[in-house]
C-alpha cells in the first residue's frame, strides 16, 4: 500500500517532467518542404537519371536504324542485332572464358547452358520483331501496343519473381500510360503516321508478340543480375546471341546484306548503332539490379520523345505542345512509381529451383508445410532504407 503523499508526490514529478521537457525535443509535424523533400531524395533522382540515360541510348538506336532504313534502304535488323551480340562475345563471354571456379564459361554452361539458350533465342525474336512491325503498321500503333511489355513485366514478377506491389506502384504505371496515350493523340494530330503498310493486322500482332517476349527476357534479367551475375547475364547472351542470330542473318537477311552499298556514311551508321546496342545492353543491368525491370521499362517510355525532339531538326517532324506534356506526365508517373518500395515474398522453394547450383542443396527438415515468409525489401538495392521485417 502507498500512503497518499507518495503518490501525489509521483504525479507532481510525472507533471513536472512533462512541463520542464525541452522544447527542441518535442517532434513537430513535417511541412510540405520537408515532406518533398522525402520524396525527391537523391536516390529517387539518380535513379529517374540512370533510366533518362537508358532511353538515350535506345534514342541513338532508333535514329540510326532510321536513317539506315529510310535514307540508305539498308533493312538488315538481325545483321544489327547480330555486331550487338558479337561485341558482347568479345567483351563478356572472353571474361568469362578466363575466369576459374564455378563462374568459369565451362561450368556455367554445365549447370544452366539449355536455359541461357532459350533467353537468348527470346531475346533475338523479340528484337526482330518489333523492327520488323515497322513495315507493316504506323509508329502510333508500334508506340501505343509497345507498352504491352509493362504488364507482362509486372505480372511475371509477381508470379515468378514473387514482387508484391503497393498502391503508388499501379497509379504510376497508369500515369506513365496516360503519358504514352497523350503522345500517340499528338502523333495522330500532327499526322506523324510513318510506316502504315498493307498489312497493318500482322504489324500489330508483330509488335505485341515482340512486346510480350521483352517482357519474359527482362524479368530473367533481373532475376540473373540480382542473384547471379551481370557479366554471366551479358557473357551467355554474347554466346548464345552471337550463335543464332549468325544462323538466322545466314538463312533470311544474306541477299539484303549483299544490296548495301557500303560507303564511309553508312559504315559511321552501323558502328553508332552497335555502341548505342551495347552501350544499352551492358548498362541496363546496372539499372535493373538497382531499381527493377518494371521500373526500366517505365523509364524506357520517354525514348520515343527523344527521338521525336530529335528529328524536329533532322526529319523536320511538326511539334505539339502535347509532346512536352506527355513527357511531363511520364516523369510524374515514375516519380510516382520509384518514391516508394516494393516488397518480396520470398518462398525458398521457389530460389532453390531457380539457382539450380551444380553442388547438392541440403534441405532443413520440417514439421508440416513450408509458410512463405514476406521481407520487405527497398527498390534500392544499395542502401537499404527500411528495416526488413520478416512476418512466419
Amino acid at each position: 500500500m502507498f500512503s497518499s503523499e507518495m503518490i501525489s508526490s509521483q504525479q507532481n514529478h510525472v507533471v513536472n517532467t512533462i512541463e520542464t521537457m525541452p522544447p527542441e525535443t518535442i517532434t513537430a509535424s513535417p511541412t510540405l518542404v520537408q515532406r518533398i523533400r522525402k520524396v525527391f531524395s537523391r536516390e529517387l533522382l539518380v535513379t529517374l537519371a540512370l533510366g533518362q540515360v537508358l532511353s538515350l541510348l535506345v534514342c541513338g538506336i532508333g535514329l540510326t536504324s532510321k536513317y539506315l532504313a529510310h535514307e540508305y534502304h539498308a533493312n538488315t535488323p538481325v545483321f544489327q542485332s547480330f555486331l550487338n551480340y558479337i561485341l558482347l562475345f568479345l567483351v563478356y563471354t572472353t571474361t568469362l572464358a578466363v575466369r576459374q571456379g564455378e563462374e568459369n564459361l565451362l561450368a556455367i554452361l554445365k549447370r544452366r547452358w539449355w536455359k541461357y539458350m532459350i533467353l537468348g533465342l527470346i531475346d533475338i525474336e523479340a528484337n526482330y520483331l518489333v523492327i520488323k512491325a515497322y513495315q507493316y503498321t504506323t509508329l502510333a500503333s508500334v508506340q501505343l501496343l509497345d507498352c504491352f511489355t509493362i504488364p507482362v513485366v509486372l505480372l511475371l514478377s509477381w508470379f515468378f519473381l514473387l514482387v508484391r506491389y503497393k498502391a503508388v506502384h499501379f497509379v504510376g504505371v497508369g500515369v506513365c500510360l496516360l503519358g504514352i496515350g497523350c503522345m500517340v493523340g499528338a502523333d495522330v494530330l500532327v499526322g506523324r503516321q510513318q510506316g502504315l503498310g498493307d498489312h497493318k493486322l500482322l504489324g500489330d500482332l508483330l509488335v505485341l508478340g515482340g512486346a510480350m517476349l521483352y517482357g519474359i527476357s527482362n524479368v530473367c534479367e533481373e532475376f540473373i543480375v540480382k542473384n547471379l551475375s551481370r557479366v554471366e547475364f551479358l557473357g551467355m547472351m554474347g554466346l548464345f546471341g552471337s550463335f543464332f542470330s549468325g544462323i538466322q542473318l545466314a538463312i533470311m537477311e544474306h541477299k539484303e546484306l549483299l544490296k548495301v552499298q557500303w560507303d564511309w556514311q553508312i559504315g559511321l551508321l552501323y558502328i553508332g548503332f552497335s555502341a548505342c546496342m551495347f552501350g544499352l545492353y551492358s548498362f541496363m543491368p546496372v539499372v535493373i539490379r538497382r531499381t527493377s525491370a518494371t521500373s526500366v521499362n517505365l523509364s524506357l517510355l520517354t525514348a520515343d520523345l527523344y527521338s521525336l525532339f530529335c528529328g524536329l531538326f533532322l526529319f523536320q517532324y511538326k511539334f505539339s505542345g502535347l509532346y512536352l506534356l506527355s513527357f511531363v506526365i511520364i516523369i510524374l508517373g515514375l516519380v510516382f512509381y520509384t518514391s516508394s518500395s516494393t516488397y518480396v515474398a520470398q518462398d525458398p522453394r521457389v530460389y532453390k529451383h531457380f539457382r539450380n547450383a551444380g553442388h547438392p542443396i541440403t534441405d532443413t527438415p520440417t514439421l508440416g508445410p513450408l509458410e512463405p515468409s514476406v521481407t520487405y525489401t527497398s527498390l534500392r538495392q544499395e542502401i537499404e532504407e527500411e528495416p526488413r521485417i520478416r512476418v512466419a
